[in-house]
């Protein structure tokens, strides 16, 4: 038996016996998105009552989060770095909190202001060498076991195994616990004609030797649908999802003038279907590495054409953009998107694009308007955006003055907003029309 047979075996425990190395007043971090290691998560909360003022770090929750239910506040205070799904509640409840951050700058969190006693992450089973492999989550997840004093990990033998810089021996691991269940997923959903109507214009955008960054959702996989044509095309996202599968087989995509790690997809996490994960599976053409490398503006530069698509909640006549929140109540987080549309502003022929519908609430109110609502933030500034879409349009405000961008943004807004946000415009700015300037819209 080698070595690291035997470490590991030794190590091998039940789920309810792991979580109890976590201790009163720990810090511990939980693995992200679709690789949250559901088991242990479910134990921690299991055993709340071993647990006083435990501190848990999280972003994209996939599973219950039961540690978040009213009655928990002594046992765990749940501080999430990316707000979504059954943990919005309790957040604005009181009964947890968010810390503001770029997504590349988590893991340096790990370093200094918030290091990490527990990890709790899921891996697939060792290989030959004695390492487990992170998978569709590397992102903070490895740097947090990195970091942490102690980690414990989830031994899922469903679970893909990514190559890059994805990897951690046994002997650096506290305990083990070994599981067999299919991870989460996200099923794919159809695409609207609002959808498709914006997607068609932000593929207009993309050049033949694009780059590409994308999030999930309607919009993403509408410009994905529309760029099966363009010609080789690259991948240096945060976010690997289904998409990509169909431009690869197609030959769209096939990485070879990135300039920065041609011939493979780049990303830090994955979200998809269960096809997809079988598809990346072992697959040479997909790399992972951690989201301080992956997301890490000065990388992000190094690919030329990089694309950014990104969405948001509202955008002012300034072009401040708010993608995290409806007033004052945190809806979503920062993630990558400040960090690709500064990396494509430094990238070579690069173009950052914040594609939206152009209202909320079933076409009850606009997403362009003269001002962010009251209590919410600016997620992207002014002096960052560049390209606007909506389903009637696109403006670039690279460059403009404040009032040639109001009017720009109007002119994509839904029309039967216009008339009042024209309003508006004449009450902040006076006359829409003016008899100087070359911005004159």
């Amino acid at each position: 038996m080698k070595d690291w047979e035997s470490i590991y075996k030794s190590r091998v425990v039940n789920a309810d016996e792991a979580v109890l190395l976590i201790k009163d007043n720990n810090r511990i971090v939980v693995g992200h998105s679709n690789g949250e290691p559901l088991i242990l998560t479910e134990a921690l909360a299991r055993n709340y009552k071993h647990f006083h003022n435990v501190e848990v770090l999280h972003m994209v929750v996939q599973g219950p989060c039961k540690y978040t239910q009213p009655g928990m506040e002594s046992h765990f205070w749940h501080n999430s770095l990316f707000v979504g799904g059954p943990v919005k509640e309790h957040i604005n409840n009181n009964r947890g909190d968010f810390t503001p951050c770029h997504f590349h700058q988590i893991p340096y969190l790990f370093d200094d202001v918030l290091p990490v006693d527990v990890a709790l992450v899921q891996v697939t089973n060792p290989d030959k060498d004695g390492y487990v492999n992170f998978g569709v989550s590397v992102d903070y997840t490895l740097p947090a076991a990195r970091a942490a004093k102690h980690v414990i990990a989830e031994v899922n033998n469903q679970y893909p195994y990514m190559f890059g810089d994805a990897k951690m021996h046994v002997s650096e691991i506290a305990a083990f616990v070994e599981t067999s269940h299919p991870l989460s997923s996200t099923a794919s959903i159809p695409i609207t004609d609002v959808e498709s109507k914006i997607g068609k214009l932000v593929a207009d955008l993309v050049p033949d030797e694009a780059t590409l960054q994308f999030g999930i959702g309607g919009i993403p996989n509408a410009v994905l649908s529309f760029l099966g044509d363009k010609k080789d095309m690259g991948v240096h996202t945060e976010m690997l999802t289904d998409n990509m599968a169909g431009l690869i087989e197609c030959g769209a995509i096939n990485n070879s003038k990135k300039g920065f790690h041609d011939g493979v997809c780049i990303g830090t996490a994955l979200m998809g279907s269960p096809d997809f994960q079988r598809y990346v599976d072992h697959n040479p053409r997909f790399e992972m590495y951690p989201v301080n490398y992956v997301n890490d503006p000065r990388n992000i530069a190094k690919c030329k054409k990089l694309i950014s698509i990104n969405s948001c909640v509202q955008v002012d006549f300034m072009g401040q953009v708010c993608s995290e929140m409806v007033g004052p109540t945190q809806i979503s987080g920062i993630g990558g998107q400040v960090d690709f549309i500064r990396g494509a502003r430094w990238s070579e022929g690069g173009k950052s694009i914040i594609a939206c519908y152009s209202t909320a609430q079933k076409g009850a109110v606009s997403k362009i308007v003269p001002a962010l609502d009251q209590g919410c933030c600016v997620t992207t500034s002014r002096a960052d955006v560049d390209f606007i879409v909506t389903e009637y349009g696109v403006i670039s405000l690279r460059g403009m003055g404040i009032r040639a961008r109001a009017r720009a943004l109007i002119n994509i807004a839904h029309p039967k907003f216009r008339d009042q946000l024209w309003e508006a415009y004449e009450k902040m700015y006076g006359p829409r029309y003016v008899s100087i300037g070359i911005n004159n819209l």
